[in-house]
């Protein structure tokens, strides 16, 4: 009889540890909270930073002459009326327009400097990033709010033989300066309308789609 209870007791441990383990391999990856489809408030998103191949319209009040319209080269400078290769890269619209301000008022008098961004590229840590099994992988611009759904639909969805639902998000914490990786469940999300799926994403995440092995 002790003999019969050791056992039962044995298997009854066994099956438990391995119930744990395969808890833990399916769950190596922690999820993000949901979010919902539409938020009820619109808010703004973090300052845009300009970045290379963004086009740039720069007006100078009372001189035409010295305005242009631009594109940031590779090397993240530019080059306008009087002004040879400022940095753009990194700057914010406000911060490159101060630093044009200061490097005309050597040709003008107080001059007033305006910066536009027309199309934006933006810089890799505000970029979306979809790789892997998708109809056409893409390095979309953060817009403020974008969800999940809001890039795969820019992606137009997953490919034929995506497994969707091993997918991973990985993001950067630039308060510890971390990386993450997150389970993703998008397969779900788009095939079966699960609104749980649905994560919020923030500039310069990058998510993973692999192919399925079947």
């Amino acid at each position: 009889m002790r003999f019969a209870r050791l056992s039962r007791t044995s298997i009854a441990l066994g099956l438990a540890a391995a119930t744990l383990t395969a808890c833990v391999g399916a769950g190596s990856r922690p999820q993000l909270p949901a979010a919902a489809y539409v938020q009820p408030r619109e808010q703004p998103g973090e300052e845009y930073v300009i970045g290379p191949l963004d086009q740039l319209s720069i007006f100078v009040w009372r001189n035409a002459d010295l305005s242009a319209k631009v594109q940031v080269r590779p090397d993240g400078r530019i080059t306008t009326p009087l002004v040879n290769d400022m940095t753009a890269v990194g700057k914010t619209p406000a911060q490159l327009a101060e630093d044009l301000k200061g490097a005309l008022s050597e040709y003008v008098s107080h001059p007033i400097v305006s910066v536009i961004v027309d199309n934006f590229s933006g810089t890799y840590s505000q970029q979306i990033r979809i790789v892997g099994a998708t109809e056409k992988p893409a390095a979309l611009p953060y817009r403020a709010n974008m969800t999940l759904l809001d890039a795969m639909i820019a992606v137009g969805g997953l490919g034929q033989y995506a497994a969707g639902n091993k997918a991973r998000l990985v993001r950067y914490d630039r308060a510890n300066g971390k990386q993450h990786e997150y389970q993703l469940q998008i397969a779900n999300l788009l095939k079966h309308g699960d609104s749980s799926a649905n994560v919020r994403l923030e500039p310069g995440d990058v998510i993973i789609i692999p192919e399925s092995m079947f």
